[in-house]
């Protein structure tokens, strides 16, 4: 057995209804309509949009003509018009998605709809041509509502996953269309499928790096952020590898192709995003889980009670009405509604919180999860540099170390300059101009001021320009093995101290696990940082179970390797290499702030960028689950009581019941029940 890629449903190989291979990997479909998802889910959705406004359309002149009487003409008979090509162009679909069941032996609940939907205007359609044997109320709103709310539900879900493939074209966007390239000693532009692998590729500073290879000639700093989270440029040499889609920040280099096309890191990495989102299970809605046992059950009881009131010796006409009136009754209205409208009402109220979610699948999962994944750069911590320590020299305090490196900074837009400022203006410090800059790359800045100059930048810089660090290599040393950034300053030819920056964390990370961590949530941190510095960050947000030294690619695998453990896993990141762990995952959760990949792969986004909205994000999910199964159980429990009086189980004692507008009255009040349980959700609040 297979499962169907776009539903989910497990699918027998040899009696699959479609089968396609793609780039040689086999997928079995149980209907047309998940194949034409698969194939071209943009034609699925336009074709969905406009059954949606053509069964709208009709479905509002429908409600004119049943509620407000306004023409001289038989209502009955202009409800037929309305109504037919509503069931039989707008409704083919669960015609068509019914008989694919059928193949597989299956029901659902496109069978539950084209079965009383079907039900309701036959009988509808007996009472205006045959008056004579069949009278009473016609039900042609019946089954133009159920059908025009059941395709808006989709088409909106259409949308959610249409979403899903937003995320590689934005991968695929990320790449440049042109680069320069040495032909013949001339510099040439040519479009980036024509590189090929040992071509030297001019790159200049504030370009994008076109393809993955090796710097032959040049020095810079790059900004790898997209790709691997890091927040601060990485400094390359000759000899250094480079990213293709990363950006080439401040020289210029040329660098030598090692691979291109599918083989470079940005290709693999939408490959495995692809792979992630086919092989995902889709999770099975709970009202198709119930409508596969509900829907066989009404079938044999509306058969059943026909076949026995008919030997019983009453009238064909009667026993008929039996059989619709049981169909009628089970028509999924409140069903149908249980779901989507408290679904709608958990997306508004995460929407009133900061948090996007997706569609309903990713609601109703959310509750289930039970290991949740963190990334740690961008995710846990601010993902960008901040000052965390300063050490002043002798008898120098640290207020004038953080001022003569803000002077120096004040001209600068790198990130360390950044977070020096930023500390600067936090402790109110007022930053004076310095008469000149002069900026070397890879060591630092030397500022003219009182008549003196001002060196801040790595140790290297600092002894080159005759400075002794031998007082505080000791403290160097430390930072550094806590993975964080030494910025030494120097003024004039004296050591002034030491600035210590790095990524810190989030004010709503402690918080945000300590919850998660008290509603028995496993929780795992995954890093690229080394075992001591891994361990300092997990130790310090609470977090007892962290990865080191972990690639990007290497996400993915352990999500799948948690997912084969029968783990339901989240996982919440920001970046790009984000991206196929965020597709694998039961529940992806993306930080608003991150990538435009990471937001279209993750279910969930969260706008504030605040982790505590993880734990609402659950919590909503399973007050969502919990208003659906006391909506379903209502829906049933009316069908569990309605069902048999509609089959004449008090024949002869309340003939009255048996009328089909009797059915009709029960099924609109269970709806009306279902629709105000899910409006009390307005209630909810947030725990934290």
């Amino acid at each position: 057995m297979a499962k169907d890629p776009v539903c989910g449903m497990y699918v027998d190989e040899k009696n699959a209804v479609y089968k396609r291979t793609v780039e040689g990997r086999t997928y079995y479909f149980c209907s047309e309509n998940c194949l034409k998802t698969f194939e071209k889910p943009e034609a699925e959705q336009k074709s969905l949009k406009h059954l949606v406004i053509f069964s709208s359309i009709f479905a509002f002149f429908t409600f004119l003509f049943s509620y407000f009487p306004i023409t001289v003409y038989p209502n009955n008979l202009i409800l037929f018009l309305l109504a037919t090509p509503v069931q039989f162009i707008a409704g083919w679909r669960y015609y068509r998605g019914a008989l694919d069941g059928l193949k597989q032996r299956s029901a659902n609940m496109d069978t539950l709809i084209a079965i009383g939907t079907s039900a309701a205007w036959i009988y509808s359609t007996l009472v205006v041509f045959l008056p004579a044997y069949f009278t009473g109320d016609t039900y042609f709103d019946t089954s133009v509502f159920v059908i025009t709310f059941v395709l808006v539900g989709k088409y909106l879900e259409e949308i959610a996953k249409g979403r899903a493939s937003q995320s590689l074209k934005k991968l695929m966007d990320l790449r440049p269309k042109m680069a320069t390239v040495i032909r013949i000693s001339k510099e040439v532009d040519v479009p980036v499928e024509e590189i090929r692998v040992g071509d030297l590729v001019v790159v200049k500073p504030g370009e994008k790096i076109p393809v993955d290879g090796v710097i032959k000639e040049g020095y810079s700093t790059v900004d790898e952020s997209m790709i691997t989270g890091e927040s601060m440029p990485v400094e390359k040499r000759i000899g250094d590898q480079v990213i293709g889609a990363t950006i080439n920040k401040t020289g210029l280099i040329r660098i030598q192709a090692t691979k291109v096309g599918s083989d470079s890191t940005l290709s693999q990495i939408i490959s495995l995003v692809e792979n992630a989102q086919l092989s995902k299970v889709p999770i099975q809605r709970l009202a198709d889980k119930v409508s596969s046992y509900f829907t066989p059950a009404v079938i044999l009881i509306a058969l059943a009670s026909f076949f026995i009131w008919y030997l019983f010796g009453l009238s064909f006409i009667f026993s008929l009405t039996i059989l619709v009136s049981v169909l009628i009754i089970a028509c999924p209205c409140a069903l149908g509604l249980a779901t989507p409208i408290a679904i709608l009402m958990g997306i508004s109220k995460a929407s009133e919180n900061g948090i996007l979610i997706r569609n309903g699948e990713v609601l109703e999962a959310a509750e289930k999860i039970d290991t949740i994944v963190f990334d740690k750069t961008g995710t846990l911590t601010k993902g960008e540099p901040a000052v965390t320590n300063v050490f002043a020299v002798g008898d120098v305090e640290d207020k004038k170390v953080l001022t003569l490196a803000a002077v120096a900074e004040k001209g600068s837009s790198h990130p360390i300059a950044k977070a020096v400022l930023s500390k600067a203006k936090e402790q109110e410090i007022k930053i004076p101009d310095a008469e000149s800059y002069e900026t070397f790359a890879g060591g630092g800045i030397k500022a003219k001021y009182l008549n003196s100059s001002i060196f801040v930048g790595n140790k290297e810089f600092i002894k080159n320009v005759k400075i002794s660090v031998d007082i505080i290599e000791g403290q160097i040393q430390k930072l550094e093995a806590e993975k964080k950034t030494v910025v030494i300053v120097g003024f004039g030819k004296k050591l002034v101290g030491i600035i210590a920056v790095a990524d810190v964390l989030k004010e709503s990370s402690k918080k945000a696990i300590e919850e998660l961590k008290s509603g028995r949530k496993e929780l795992i941190m995954l890093t690229g940082d080394n075992e001591a510095t891994a361990n300092a960050i997990a130790k310090e947000v609470g977090i007892d179970r962290f990865m080191a030294n972990v690639m990007p690619k290497d996400k993915v695998d352990i999500v799948k390797k948690l997912q084969d453990e029968h783990k339901f896993v989240a996982m919440v990141g920001d970046g790009i290499n984000d991206g196929p762990a965020l597709a694998q995952a039961n529940v992806g959760i993306a930080i608003g702030s991150g990538t435009d990949v990471a937001k279209e792969t993750g279910g969930i986004v969260l706008i504030k960028n605040d982790l505590r909205d993880v734990v609402t994000a659950i919590d909503l999910s399973r007050y969502t689950m919990k208003k659906i199964k006391q909506n379903l159980f209502w829906a049933f429990f009316y069908n569990i009581v309605g069902i048999p009086i509609a089959a004449g189980i008090l024949y002869p004692f309340l003939k009255i019941l048996l009328n089909p507008v009797i059915a009709g009255g029960a099924m609109a009040f269970s709806s009306f029940f279902v629709v105000g349980n899910s409006v009390l959700m307005k209630r909810y609040k947030a725990k934290i």
